[in-house]
């Protein structure tokens, strides 16, 4: 599972390094996409698999699908770690994200985000006093059951 929270600095020529950490849950080779709330999701090569698997099964007839996965689809790269353990990302991605230097790099179960400095402190600045009522609205009193 791809936990934890770290602070690098992405070079003029786009490439960062991910933390070690993070380096054997990815393998070899891995998928950097745009994500969500203008970040970027970084997923091993397993659950890219399965997410293009659902993707898939989308009806092309409906707009939001075919939206959806122009945008998502279109910005996917297939990436490699280079011997200093920097991955190179695409400047449409760094314009994306707005990357400019100080990089979040999170992980969130099944993939990494990585976010500008600014727009992670905006996120967790306007999310963090929620989070009691975001967990509630989640999770019902059966999961603290176990059930």
């Amino acid at each position: 599972m791809l936990m934890g929270e770290f602070h690098h600095n992405i070079d003029e020529k786009g490439r960062l390094i991910l933390p070690s950490k993070f380096r054997d849950d990815l393998g070899e080779e891995f998928v950097v996409t745009r994500g969500l709330e203008e970040c970027l999701f970084v997923y091993p090569k397993t659950e890219w698999a399965k997410i293009t698997s659902r993707l898939n099964n989308l009806p092309f007839t409906k707009k939001d699908a075919r939206s959806f996965m122009r945008f998502f689809l279109s910005g996917a790269t297939a990436t490699v770690f280079d011997k200093q353990g920097r991955i190179n990302i695409t400047s449409p991605l760094i314009s994306y994200a707005g990357l400019e230097k100080e990089c979040v790099i999170i992980g969130v179960g099944d993939r990494l985000e990585i976010w500008s400095l600014e727009k992670w402190n905006n996120f967790y600045n306007s999310n963090k006093d929620e989070l009691s009522n975001i967990a509630e609205n989640l999770f019902d009193s059966n999961w603290e059951n176990g059930d």
